[in-house]
């Protein structure tokens, strides 16, 4: 009993039909719960409803006999409305709490407990509620002997007919009078309610019935039948009979399974013959396959060996292996056919021996074991694969990679390869010795950033991510020197990790050199200016002089001026010795040898304090200049003071150009043009002039050093070659346009700060 149990348990046919029988019976049980709850809820509300109503229609019918204190009249519309049959209890209660008429004469004069349950409405809460909520005055509640009832308390309020009457002593504060107290029986609806349960439940009953044995009839026929016949074809097609015929009648998914287990059962039959056919080709593969297969017992001697061992060593069966084709008189030390024979795992190892021509040979081994029907393992299979060529291209890749550091090491400039996130230094060659004072073993794992100033590292780490080369950055020694580096970024691979190919040059002395070249192409500007700047310091000590005098004449006849002229030479005196010294600090900060190190420049500032010393002798010379500047220019990284020397070589020139023209031409125009702007993320800046314009023979020349179309003694070739240099470390471009004779126009552009 107990084994067909189990067995019928673990059918799929009792498996859904208990799982359907489960959900269906809640299904229904559930819709029966709902529906029963639903109709008792809306007999319940009409109870109330009616009760409501009822209770309305005896306040209105006795509010005129109230009104007149017709005490009978009160009493006989009370006793008729009670008599009916569903109506347990009629009060009317007074303001103290007293019955003062009822249906029942043996309640009338008792006084009732605010705490009572038809009382807690009101009384229930402080301070006591006048008004209340038709569901929160009605109650429900079981008599002695279990029938159920409807109570509804309805106060009766204090109108303005009431207060005003002639024959009541009420007055116009209070508001409540009294309560009116109905009872109904719920005698019929229970009944009704017990009734539509009953029904309600026969009828869920029958549903689920009939619903489940429909459902069961379905299963049985187009599922447990179909199914069962599969099963019968499956097991015909495990044991190997030829005929796996599934008929179910059915062309819906069930009959879609019976033909795919029919052609599942010639397949596997077709199966069947390519995998004999299959096995025949391994065992012709095993006897051709190019690599050398042995098969060896305990004593390490040969029991089977495919073709291309048998060509290569000519060996005999049961001959010892390491005496075929190694040439030893006994075991090889290091033996992984012993090592499978001891553990039963695959081993692998490389061995050398030397092939019947005599040429020495390497392969790799591995062996792995062949079992009895016991589990244990009776014989070994060691399977070579020739390895001769590849041990000759590892050993040419070792002479690559010595020849490669060789010259890693070698080369003169310091290299680094850095993780391409972390920029750690991963290695570098000897010569960062030479440079920075470090040994190799010094600097390996390290930030590569260490190598610069802390307050730049940040900078430098964004520019290492992004740039292809850093024309010029400022690094520092172990010994805390400053040097100057160009650095080539280019992105590399160094076993198998993205790295960093950073080689660095060192640039300082060039630097020196270029700043020495550019501080003497200062002094011969300062020289070409002398004598615009002995003009602009001659006119505020003019100024300075002619006060002076004023102040000694006042010295020696007192009375002739007045005090308030006296104080306005003293202010023209200290305005024009500020003058001066402004223009004397102007040439003394153009003079100095500024550090290698750009910063955030705003060019309209630099541009205007270039003219500061152009702007008295161009007035002199009667040359007008025009102003386009744009307001908010975006900023550009450069350094003040080399920017401002490119300013005066181009305003130099565009004066030298319009004198030299003006010299031929008296009446030609004299003007030169300054104007800024911004477009994107670059920043523009043009300088042009009417002058006599730039050959095109030579205008390819003129950024050349030393190369100069002014006459011999005035000038010397380097200013606009230091000029290109300057702009050029800015990350800039300088452009020139020109037409011979009419004008020459220098268009500079730069990228803007965050872009720089």
């Amino acid at each position: 009993m107990w084994h067909l149990w189990q067995n019928i348990r673990q059918r799929l046919l009792f498996k859904v039909l208990l799982t359907v029988g489960v959900i269906l019976l809640g299904s229904i049980g559930l819709w029966s719960y709902f529906n029963v709850t639903y109709q008792k809820n809306t007999l319940m509300g009409n109870v109330q409803t009616n009760l409501l109503e009822l209770t309305e229609t005896i306040r209105l019918g006795a509010r005129y006999a109230m009104l007149h204190n017709a005490r009978r009249d009160i009493e006989q519309i009370v006793n008729n409305i009670g008599k009916q049959e569903k109506i347990r209890n009629i009060r009317i209660f007074n303001k103290k709490g007293m019955i003062a008429f009822s249906n029942q004469q043996e309640e009338l004069g008792r006084r009732v407990n605010k705490r009572e349950e038809r009382c807690r409405s009101c009384h229930g809460r402080e301070p006591v509620q006048s008004t209340a909520e038709p569901d929160k005055r009605i109650r429900v509640f079981r008599s002695d002997s279990g029938q159920r009832y409807m109570g509804i308390i309805s106060p009766i309020y204090n109108e303005p007919t009431c207060y005003q009457a002639s024959c009541h002593a009420h007055t116009k504060e209070e508001k409540v009078l009294g309560l009116l107290d109905v009872v109904v029986s719920l005698r019929g609806t229970d009944e009704k309610l017990a009734a539509y349960e009953k029904h309600t439940l026969f009828f869920a009953l029958f549903v689920f019935l009939a619903t489940y044995l429909a459902f069961v009839l379905f299963v049985q026929r187009f599922i447990n039948r179909p199914v069962t016949g599969m099963i019968r074809a499956t097991q015909r097609i495990a044991r190997g009979e030829p005929d796996t015929r599934v008929d179910v009648g059915q062309r819906d998914e069930m009959g879609g399974l019976a033909r795919a287990i029919e052609d599942m059962g010639r397949e596997i039959e077709q199966k069947h013959k390519e995998i004999t056919r299959e096995r025949e080709r391994y065992e012709q593969l095993y006897g051709l396959v190019p690599c050398l297969i042995t098969v060896q017992d305990r004593q390490y001697r040969l029991i089977s060996y495919n073709r291309e061992f048998e060509r290569k060593f000519a060996p005999k069966r049961w001959e010892y292996c390491y005496r075929a084709y190694k040439g030893r008189s006994e075991k090889c030390v290091e033996c992984p056919v012993e090592k499978t024979f001891r553990d039963g795992r695959v081993h692998t190892s490389e061995e050398s021996g030397y092939v019947r021509d005599g040429s020495q040979a390497h392969w790799l081994v591995t062996t792995a074991p062949i079992h009895n029907p016991r589990g244990k393992v009776e014989a070994v299979m060691e399977m070579c694969l020739d390895i001769t060529e590849r041990k000759k291209l590892e050993e040419d890749l070792r002479r690559s990679e010595n020849k490669y550091w060789a010259i890693f090491n070698n080369i003169p400039n310091p290299v680094f390869v850095l993780d391409s996130e972390r920029l750690t230094i991963i290695d570098c060659n000897d010569r960062v010795l030479s440079l920075y004072g470090y040994r190799k073993q010094e600097l390996l794992q390290t930030s590569f950033l260490d190598l610069f100033l802390e307050k730049e590292r940040q900078e430098y780490a964004e520019l290492l991510g992004s740039s292809a080369y850093i024309q010029k950055s400022r690094q520092q020694t172990r010994d805390g020197a400053i040097v100057y580096t160009a650095i080539r970024v280019s992105p590399s691979e160094y076993n198998d990790r993205k790295v960093l190919l950073v080689t660095a040059s060192d640039i300082t002395k060039r630097l020196e050199t270029e700043q020495q070249l550019i501080q003497s192409s200062k002094m011969t500007t300062l020289g070409e200016m002398a004598s615009g700047i002995a003009h602009e310091l001659n006119q505020p000590l003019t100024v300075i002089r002619t006060a002076s005098n004023f102040l000694a004449r006042k010295r020696r006849d007192p009375g002739t001026f007045s005090e308030e002229t006296v104080g306005s030479m003293l202010e023209e005196i200290d305005a024009n010795v500020e003058r001066a010294t402004k223009i004397i600090n102007h040439m003394r900060e153009f003079s100095r040898k500024p550090e290698v190190r750009l910063e955030s420049v705003q060019l309209n500032s630099v541009l205007q304090s270039a003219m500061d010393i152009f702007s008295q002798q161009l007035k002199l010379r009667e040359i007008e200049v025009v102003w386009d500047l744009e307001p908010e220019l975006p900023s550009i990284r450069g350094e003040p003071n080399q920017l401002e020397q490119v300013f005066i070589n181009l305003l130099l020139n565009a004066r030298d150009a319009i004198e030299e023209k003006a010299g031929r031409v008296p009446e030609a125009e004299k003007r030169i043009e300054l104007a800024t702007w911004s477009e994107g993320d670059r920043v523009f800046v043009l300088v042009q002039d009417t002058g006599r314009g730039i050959p095109r023979a030579v205008r390819d020349r003129i950024f050349e050093p030393f190369y100069t179309t002014k006459e011999v003694g005035k000038g010397t070739g380097l200013g606009l070659s230091i000029s290109y240099r300057i702009v050029q470390d800015c990350g800039g471009v300088i452009r020139v346009e020109s037409e011979e004779g009419s004008y020459a126009r220098f268009v500079l552009e730069f990228p803007r700060t965050e872009d720089a």
